[in-house]
């Protein structure tokens, strides 16, 4: 998982964001921790502001057997529900809604992308048990913030997840996302109109879309990528298979 430090905009983004009830505001502290605790070299200070990532196969936070616990029904609420939704995957009523806070240029972003979340949609999305909604929340930068852009206008021709496999795919984060290489992958993931892709990734819709996206996870108290949410139960970090699937299991026993 990677971390950056909060500056000014997510501190105003943060005071912006959604108004959390106390429930919320419980777990976004522990969502905080997670996300340190997930990243912490053996040894750190917690007063360190960076850390070097350890080793995303170790589990940030243990998931519950009970299906209530460590689940906040102000954060299920985020769930947006929205069939038309370009940026989501599975239906929109699947039982558990899995919402995931990304970074293009996250290396654990990719090792979730590639390692855990097509076995997921195999087993979960595909069964009408799971839906998946991306969230953009670029925090390392300009290049960053155009790649998510980038990937809300292949969005717009139905080519995000398609956009999506290709930034994660090995190598491609070394790359760069200048604007040729934001043109290659657009081609990689067929988006048809490459006009139209340049266009709309420099619209003001596209910063609203990103930022919109990025508020949301500041609001929760994230400061790092992944983070993630499992019908408002908070998990950080590439985690191993086993636990989105325990989070996953939780959440539809609960549903039933």
């Amino acid at each position: 998982m990677s971390v950056t430090p909060a500056k000014n905009s997510a501190q105003t983004s943060r005071r912006r964001g959604i108004a959390l009830g106390a429930g919320v505001l419980t777990a976004a502290v522990l969502l905080g921790v997670f996300s340190y605790t997930a990243t912490k070299p053996d040894g750190a200070s917690s007063s360190s502001s960076t850390s070097s990532a350890a080793s995303g196969d170790k589990p940030a936070a243990e998931v519950s057997s009970d299906p209530q616990e460590g689940a906040y029904a102000e954060l299920e609420k985020l769930a947006r529900r929205d069939a038309k939704d370009p940026l989501a995957q599975g239906r929109a009523d699947a039982p558990v809604v899995l919402i995931e806070y990304a970074d293009f240029q996250c290396s654990y972003c990719g090792k979730f992308a590639r390692d855990t979340e097509p076995a997921l949609v195999k087993k979960y999305v595909d069964d009408g048990t799971l839906r998946i909604e991306w969230r953009n929340f670029p925090i390392f930068g300009a290049k960053s913030e155009a790649a998510a852009r980038a990937a809300w206008a292949a969005g717009r021709q139905g080519r995000f997840w398609e956009f999506h496999e290709a930034a994660f795919a090995p190598g491609a984060k070394e790359k760069g996302f200048g604007a040729g290489r934001l043109d290659e992958l657009a081609r990689t993931a067929g988006v048809e109109d490459l006009a139209r892709f340049r266009k709309d990734r420099e619209s003001d819709a596209a910063k609203r879309a990103v930022d919109k996206d990025r508020e949301e996870a500041y609001g929760l108290g994230a400061t790092s990528t992944p983070s993630f949410l499992v019908n408002g139960r908070p998990l950080a970090g590439a985690q191993p298979e086993e636990t989105f699937t325990q989070a996953i299991e939780a959440a539809k026993q609960a549903a039933e």
